[in-house]
């Protein structure tokens, strides 16, 4: 899996990486078992620091979606709780909708963006840019 990382950005460097790791997820470019690199080898790669990338997979593992075994490390190993999926969307989701709102975004455009996002990772599952590497 390709990770990008902007170091230009205003997004924390390890929500990046949380973000990307879970979109990879999202568009099966990992899976269920698959063992990520290690916070070496990771930070190396990206060239952040390793204090960064074990932030990042911290909260992935309180989130749900990797736990570390101490012989492969971090393991892509989804907690499916939906309810508490479902929880955690909506507490996401309104402070993202408040921000439209005061935005004067409508309801119509933030239906429009979701089924956008949501073609956009379908589409990357049938055709994935970045297969599994």
């Amino acid at each position: 899996m390709y990770i990008e990382i902007d170091f230009n950005s205003d997004e924390a460097l390890y929500l990046q990486l949380c973000n990307q790791i879970i979109l990879g997820i999202a568009t099966s470019q990992l899976s269920e078992g698959d063992v990520l690199p290690s916070v070496r080898a990771l930070a190396d790669t990206i060239g952040i620091n390793m204090h960064t990338v074990n932030k990042a997979y911290s909260v992935l593992r309180q989130e749900g979606y990797l736990k570390v075994d101490r012989r492969k490390g971090a393991v892509i190993a989804l907690d499916l709780d939906h309810a508490k999926a479902l929880e955690d969307l909506k507490e996401s989701l309104k402070g993202a909708l408040a921000r439209s709102m005061c935005k004067s975004i409508s309801r119509q455009e933030v239906h429009g963006l979701i089924d956008e996002i949501y073609g956009e990772y379908d589409a990357e599952m049938k055709h994935p840019q970045n297969g599994k590497e």
